[in-house]
């Protein structure tokens, strides 16, 4: 077994005008997690303070740092990513929230990329006020996946009791069949599938496909996506050893139950897979993206501007989320130990055995 040691986690702080500060109050202001991971926040001592007023039932003392170089362990700590004065407006949609949850963005990532930190929380941002010319993505793994060079990931939905992965994920319903290709849909499950062996120690792992059209298609009668591209991959992806069962029809799929039969679900479109794991994973839904060197979750909830600052934000997604992300780091840790030259090991342990029947017989 690999030597534990407490990793430490750092978060991203989301829109500064948006729940994120707070559910990162909340959540670190228990000091039992000091005893699981240290926990490292990317923002700035004057919002986190400006929100600690509003929280005023918890207790959160950090510690002030400006690079890694110094974390305490049995702190909070607090990388400053800024020290300029930032008009923070709860609740309110400003160029300035964007501007400041990206800078939080790149720090936490830069850390990540270089190892500073063990894994990544990202607190949510707003998709339409990052968008600038250094900021041309669609959410949080599309930028993660240019971040790592990475030739694919997998926006990956987990809770205790379903996990739903997706083929497309922040794209336009009418544009969706286009994405939908064999290639697309091997090179989720193949992530997958790898993830859940790597990420969630699942050494056979079973995955249910979902899909594209109502029924399923009907055998082509609604749709041909199911006959000519979802049911080929699947039979060529158990010609490579891979569980890989379907497609289903969503609705009867999740109505009936069928998901608890299977580790993982992947399914065609954001709401075909979000609408059911939201609906059956409340206040436990972990957004992880599979497929990267580095590890980052995040809450499966937005912003939420209309309780920004109103002290009634639920921290429930974001501490799983980071206790996900601490059993990601693990779970890694393990897998790699147990898969770290497994021919030495073995040569090792026949000539153990040879040299006790030698033993033996002298």
């Amino acid at each position: 077994m690999a030597e534990y040691r407490k990793p430490v986690i750092g978060l991203s702080s989301g829109d500064i005008n948006g729940i994120g500060p707070e559910l990162i109050i909340k959540t670190l202001s228990d000091a039992r997690v000091l005893d699981i991971f240290t926990p490292v926040v990317f923002l700035s001592a004057k919002v986190i303070n400006f929100y600690r007023k509003s929280i005023p039932e918890v207790n959160f003392n950090f510690h002030n740092l400006k690079d890694l170089s110094h974390l305490n362990p049995k702190m909070v700590n607090v990388v400053n990513c800024w020290e300029e004065d930032v008009n923070i407006t709860p609740g309110q949609l400003t160029e300035a929230g964007g501007r400041y949850a990206i800078r939080s963005l790149n720090a936490a990532v830069k850390a990540l990329q270089e190892q500073g930190i063990d894994g990544l929380v990202t607190a949510p941002i707003h998709k339409n006020n990052v968008q600038t010319p250094e900021f041309p993505y669609t959410g949080h793994t599309p930028y993660l996946k240019a971040c790592f060079q990475a030739s694919d990931c997998l926006m990956f939905m987990t809770a205790p009791n379903l996990r739903v992965g997706l083929v497309t994920e922040h794209v336009p319903v009418k544009d969706v069949a286009q994405y939908i290709t064999r290639e697309a849909i091997s090179s989720k499950i193949q992530i997958m599938h790898d993830s859940l062996r790597r990420d969630f120690g699942i050494d056979k792992p079973r995955i249910a496909v979902l899909g594209l059209n109502p029924h399923a298609g009907d055998e082509g009668l609604i749709g041909k996506e199911e006959e000519t591209i979802i049911k080929p991959t699947i039979k060529d992806l158990k010609h490579h050893n891979l569980m890989v069962f379907g497609p289903y029809s969503a609705d009867a799929f999740f109505a009936r139950g069928q998901y608890e039969k299977f580790d993982a679900v992947l399914a065609m479109y954001h709401d075909q897979g979000l609408i059911p794991f939201k609906s059956l994973a409340i206040g436990e839904g972990v957004n992880f993206t599979a497929g990267l060197r580095g590890i980052r979750t995040s809450p499966d909830h937005g912003t939420a501007f209309d309780i920004a600052g109103k002290n009634k934000a639920d921290s429930s997604s974001l501490r799983a989320a980071l206790f996900a992300c601490v059993d990601i780091i693990r779970a890694r840790r393990e897998y790699a130990d147990n898969h770290r030259n497994p021919l030495k090991k073995i040569s090792a342990q026949v000539v153990g055995n040879a040299e006790d029947e030698r033993g033996a017989e002298e």
